[in-house]
């Protein structure tokens, strides 16, 4: 795998390998691809200790492959908290769903909790919380419980997704927005009577516009910017045409060559850019208990 540093805006240097494990950058990561264009397993890295040279080889990495993880690091919430800093400012893990109790910002993912959907054990394809004017930039997972079969979280690559379409249809989506809305989500808010993001409060979810094809402020490359959790339609078409046009979108953006599958075990770390991904929970696990906490990093407004 070469990882191009101009591309990705970072200073970290760059090893050429074509396969396999490399080193990367002035840290000495060991860099593990997971598919040919999303996902690494990192190692050689000990979350709790990270210099500034470090920090920036694996925001080098994490550009480049838009999901990686990093096996056994057993890190607890201050921890957790400590290195997500490292890429960002934190905001609320979600405007609805309470956080830990004492942790702002920590959500835990557990689906047998009160907010989380009891009557599944998985969730479909989306990415986090479009239905706000300000998504998040990124996420950090910490594996806690995990099954001991099943379980596992699948990403898409939008870049790779937006550049598999063909030109033309391509140049016909640049200059579309589409409408994103989670007001599925009102009944929880009007039972907590309140939720909060990025420091303000939040009381009711009215919808937003965004571009279909996002510009990533990082790396300045496209990706599709729609998913079927939340997207409503497409602002500059009829529903019939919209509705047919986001079908096809929707199942093209997770085609089996844009993804990667991740087992977790626990332990485990994951580290995901929601600017450029889709993600899914496998929902394959039974009465197994699946928790893992998650720490978000804030966002702006896609372009």
């Amino acid at each position: 795998m070469v990882i191009d540093s101009e591309r990705t805006g970072t200073g970290a240097q760059d090893s050429a390998a074509d396969v396999g494990t490399e080193a990367v950058g002035p840290a000495g990561l060991q860099v593990e691809p997971l598919s040919g264009t999303i996902g690494a397993v990192i190692r050689g890295v000990d979350l709790r200790s990270l210099t500034d040279a470090t920090v920036s080889a694996i925001r080098h990495v994490w550009l480049e492959r838009k999901v990686v993880f990093f096996p056994e690091q057993h890190l607890d919430d201050a921890t957790h908290l400590a290195f997500s800093r490292r890429f960002g400012e934190l905001t609320e893990g979600h405007p609805v769903i309470p956080p830990v109790v004492g942790q702002p910002y920590i959500h835990e993912i557990d689906y047998t909790k009160e907010f989380e959907s009891s009557s599944r054990r998985g969730l479909g394809w989306h990415t986090d919380v479009t239905f706000m004017a300000h998504p998040p930039a990124g996420s950090i997972l910490n594996a806690l419980d995990i099954p001991r079969a099943g379980g596992d979280t699948l990403w898409s690559d939008q870049e790779s997704a937006f550049e598999a379409l063909s030109p033309t249809l391509q140049s016909f989506l640049l200059p579309l927005h589409a409408v994103h809305d989670g007001r599925g989500f009102q009944r929880l808010l009007d039972q907590r009577g309140e939720g909060r993001w990025e420091g303000s409060v939040v009381t009711s979810l009215d919808p937003v516009v965004h571009p279909m094809v996002t510009t990533h402020p990082e790396t300045d490359r496209r990706a599709l910017f729609v998913n079927p959790m939340f997207t409503s339609h497409i602002v500059e078409l009829d529903r019939g045409e919209s509705d047919a046009l986001l079908t096809y979108l929707y199942g093209h953006s997770v085609r089996p060559e844009h993804t990667v599958r991740y087992h977790w075990s626990a332990g485990d770390v994951g580290f995901w850019d929601n600017r450029s991904t889709q993600h899914s929970v496998v929902g394959d696990y039974g009465e197994q208990h699946r928790r893992i906490r998650r720490v978000t990093l804030r966002g702006h407004r896609p372009v």
